[in-house]
């Protein structure tokens, strides 16, 4: 028996071609929302733009971007950050939380950047995912916005609109599996999009499919999605 959605909110049996072809639907339709896609931490190097996605866990890009400047201006390169003193790294980031944690990630990994990559950041998720404080979401960013290569980042907000939009399995459990979303979503789009698809999510998270007051009467997925009718 085959399920379709039919208004929003109204999901019926959906077959698996149908889920697919409303996932691209409603994907064209972020496109059109947002037409450029991309990280929003300042960066101007692969190494930078690990360190700030580092920094970025339990806060704010915009944070991020506040305490960076002056962070690589005075540590321009990992053998100076791994040489840092963490008093001093700590001043830099204070303002974005848990800046001790932080602190001593983004320097031990610099110094494991040296020791074992020659300074180079690697750009495979096994070797990525070995450094401190460098987890599968990290690994994803750097790969996607540094190398172009097919990385689908899984923060809090793509857990929270893939799984408002249905796109998984994992949308009826409290704490969904990331690595089973990231799976089950990467499996209906070609890998060169999967970057730009997390990117699109996020923004629509941050934006409009916020976690306590969706806006679903401004998003353009609402016809559609089976969520919307429980905010709309």
């Amino acid at each position: 028996m085959s399920r379709r959605v039919g208004t929003a909110g109204n999901l019926t049996s959906e077959s698996r071609e149908h889920l697919v072809n409303r996932m691209h639907e409603e994907y064209a339709q972020l496109v059109a929302l947002y037409p450029h896609a991309g990280t929003t931490l300042d960066h101007f190097s692969a190494w930078q733009l690990l360190v700030a996605t580092v920094l970025s866990a339990q806060t704010t890009d915009r944070r991020v971007n506040t305490v960076t400047p002056e962070l690589f201006s005075q540590f321009p390169t990992p053998q100076a950050l791994a040489n840092a003193d963490i008093g001093e790294v700590e001043r830099i980031i204070r303002p974005i939380g848990f800046f001790h944690m932080k602190a001593m990630h983004i320097i031990e990994l610099s110094d494991q950047l040296v020791k074992r990559f020659h300074g180079v950041v690697p750009q495979t998720r096994e070797e990525l995912v070995t450094l401190p404080g460098v987890g599968r979401k990290t690994a994803n960013v750097v790969l996607g916005d540094a190398f172009g290569k097919p990385g689908f980042p899984v923060d809090t907000h793509v857990k929270r609109v893939t799984s408002r939009l249905r796109w998984h399995d994992q949308w009826k459990k409290t704490n969904p599996d990331v690595v089973k979303i990231e799976k089950e979503v990467c499996a209906c789009f070609p890998p060169d999009e999967w970057a730009n698809l997390s990117h699109r999510l996020i923004y629509l998270g941050r934006n409009i499919c916020h976690a306590r007051s969706p806006r679903c009467s401004l998003c353009p997925l609402r016809h559609t999605c089976p969520s919307a009718s429980l905010s709309l």
